[in-house]
């Protein structure tokens, strides 16, 4: 018996110390991640809560507080975030996380005047390293992310881009998605994008769905995106934009294949409206297409459905290509065609007045 207790214990005392190492070196390894964590996060940021696990790292009750000039109080805020890293090789200092799960969240989104599109500027703006050769190791610790999943998400999309007064305000609920490979904060490789979500309007709400692989750094992209059942006046600043007019009513469904290489989109879509009311208004820009408003409101009578094909195509790095202008005039002119009347000789005169409109 005695020598059953002495083997008992020779076997016990290096499992134990293995499992103590296996510990302490799961400790360290989660500590690290946590301290860089909170660095990444910024000054701005508030926590409720981290809580360190053997899965990794929880965060809850987080929030990222807005800056001057941002549309909103906050850039972020996050009921749970649960991050599970990659231990060993957090243990060697390479940063990779297996997988970020994020419930219960806000997002608030920016596109600025000149269409430049901010996302968490606090986060990813302040410490964004310069232009370097391909190999060159300088600036912020490199990140890879694996996947990030997104379940019950809100985004609010402000867009100064339009030249109204205050940004045009689109927002997204019930957000659900799945993100793969994220390269922080270079965002240098191919990232797959699958996104279905509740598109609110004014007068009744439809679905978005947008799937793909985009490069953020490049601006590369294959996307597909689908909008079914979604209130056009929800998108009106960005198909019909008149002085006094405008729309009254109408249902939206878009499918549009965009593939962005070397700065250059080219993007063939199908619009088809059904139920669409265009509401009248004094003024000299009373005119649809170069057409009388009156005119256009007769004959839609007749047109409770309205199929489209377009193609949006340009570089996006040329000042004088606009994606709102150029995704305006094929509205404009393909409904006036739709329509049955001609619009020959019209199209330059109202692409060079919807550009005045909307801006870029």
């Amino acid at each position: 018996m005695l020598r059953r207790h002495r083997l008992l214990v020779v076997v016990l005392i290096p499992l134990l110390s293995i499992a103590g190492g296996l510990y302490a070196a799961h400790r360290f390894a989660v500590q690290r991640l946590q301290g860089a964590l909170v660095e990444a996060l910024g000054p701005r940021a508030q926590v409720g809560a981290i809580e360190l696990g053997w899965a990794g790292v929880t965060v809850r009750d987080l929030r990222v507080v807005a800056g001057t000039g941002w549309p909103a109080d906050e850039e972020l805020r996050a009921r749970e975030v649960r991050v599970r890293p990659d231990l060993l090789g957090a243990l060697a200092g390479h940063w990779r996380i297996d997988r970020i799960d994020v419930t219960d969240a806000r997002v608030v989104l920016l596109r600025t005047r000149d269409g430049r599109l901010r996302v968490l500027p606090s986060m990813l703006e302040a410490r964004r390293p310069a232009p370097a050769a391909s190999g060159a190791g300088a600036g912020a610790p490199r990140v890879l992310v694996d996947q990030v999943v997104l379940s019950g998400v809100q985004v609010d999309l402000f867009d100064a881009s339009l030249g109204a007064p205050k940004p045009h305000r689109i927002q997204l609920t019930d957000l659900n998605a799945t993100l793969e490979t994220l390269a922080v904060p270079a965002f240098d490789m191919p990232m797959r994008v699958d996104i279905g979500a509740t598109f609110k309007g004014p007068q009744r709400d439809g679905r978005l769905r947008l799937a793909g692989t985009l490069t953020p750094a490049t601006k590369d992209a294959q996307l597909r995106a689908d909008l079914q059942g979604v209130d056009l006046l929800a998108l009106q600043p960005y198909l019909l934009k008149m002085a006094d007019g405008g729309v009254r009513q109408g249902l939206l469904d878009l499918r549009l294949d965009a593939t962005v290489h070397a700065q250059r989109l080219k993007a063939p879509g199908r619009i088809v409206l059904t139920g669409l009311e265009l509401a009248d208004g004094p003024g000299v820009l009373n005119r649809f297409a170069g057409l009388p408003r009156q005119a256009v409101l007769g004959a839609l009578k007749s047109h409770d459905r309205i199929e489209l094909n377009f193609t949006l195509e340009g570089r996006l790095d040329d000042p004088a290509f606009s994606i709102n202008d150029s995704l305006a005039r094929r509205f404009t002119t393909g409904l006036a065609e739709a329509l049955g009347v001609s619009v020959e000789g019209v199209v330059d005169g109202v692409g060079r007045v919807l550009k005045g409109l909307l801006g870029r």
